[in-house]
């Protein structure tokens, strides 16, 4: 990646927005080794200050954060700064919510666990490059159970409002959690 840092332009400044403080300590240091110069921040209102006082000419945004909606921040930026390459990194994945970063001005959007490779190519991707196909996509299994854990840790890890959200029986759900995942 070091022809990386020849394509980031004269202002390498990035904004990171996360709750999960290792994940963006981790992606922060990695960033900086690709050339970008990042600030991290941890809150929706942390986010917004850093777009006021300086914004970037880059950004990754998480969609859901403890204090709201990353979008807000997606919207300020382009406020402030329309040519900023901005994606948006997520672990609740859906198409509504990809097309509606996008058309409030998001460059990008990816699902989590996303590495920094993968952030890099979006955020210095050329507007009419397509991404290239996953090399390892994930086998349906593994989706299926990838959603049932993100519905699990969203009623808190409560078994019968899991069932009843995905319309299983809880005795089903018990097993499928006891499982180790699909690969």
């Amino acid at each position: 990646m070091a022809d990386a840092a020849l394509e980031i332009g004269s202002d390498p400044n990035l904004l990171l927005l996360d709750d999960d403080e290792p994940f963006l300590r981790r992606l922060s240091r990695a960033m900086e080794k690709r050339g970008f110069a990042p600030k991290e921040a941890g809150s929706v209102a942390e986010g917004l200050a850093a777009v006021k006082s300086n914004p970037p000419a880059y950004a990754v945004v998480d969609l859901r954060l403890e204090d709201g909606n990353g979008l807000e921040v997606v919207e300020a930026l382009r406020e402030a700064r329309p040519e900023a390459r901005i994606v948006v990194l997520t672990g609740y994945g859906a198409i509504a919510t990809a097309v509606a970063a996008v058309k409030i001005g998001a460059t990008d959007y990816l699902s989590k666990p996303a590495d920094a490779n993968d952030v890099t190519a979006a955020l210095l991707a050329k507007k009419d490059d397509l991404p290239p196909p996953p090399e390892n996509p994930m086998s349906a299994d593994r989706v299926r159970w990838e959603h049932i854990q993100r519905v699990y840790e969203l009623c808190d890890r409560n078994v019968s409002e899991t069932a009843r959200r995905l319309n299983m029986h809880r005795r089903t759900l018990q097993r499928i959690l006891a499982k180790r995942s699909p690969r």
